[in-house]
């Protein structure tokens, strides 16, 4: 993941100094994809999952876990 300094670093050089979206992604060293999502997001947005994590093994005794756990 890149750095929130990194972030800045681009935003400043295509917003303030006015470099080219093109010319920005090749000084830094990006994919032009990735430079684009930096100049859409202020800060890196992180990982986010679609789905929740998938438990086949411990789906059936999801109830019983909890009720142990409330016991206790």
């Amino acid at each position: 993941m890149k750095g929130v300094e990194l972030y800045r670093q681009v935003r400043h050089a295509v917003r303030i100094e006015g470099l080219s979206r093109r010319e920005a992604a090749r000084r830094f060293g990006l994919d032009p994809r990735t430079e684009a999502k930096m100049l859409a997001f202020s800060v890196p947005p992180g990982y986010r999952r679609s789905l929740p994590p998938a438990r086949p093994k411990l789906g059936p005794f999801i109830g019983i876990i909890d009720q142990i756990l409330e016991a206790v």
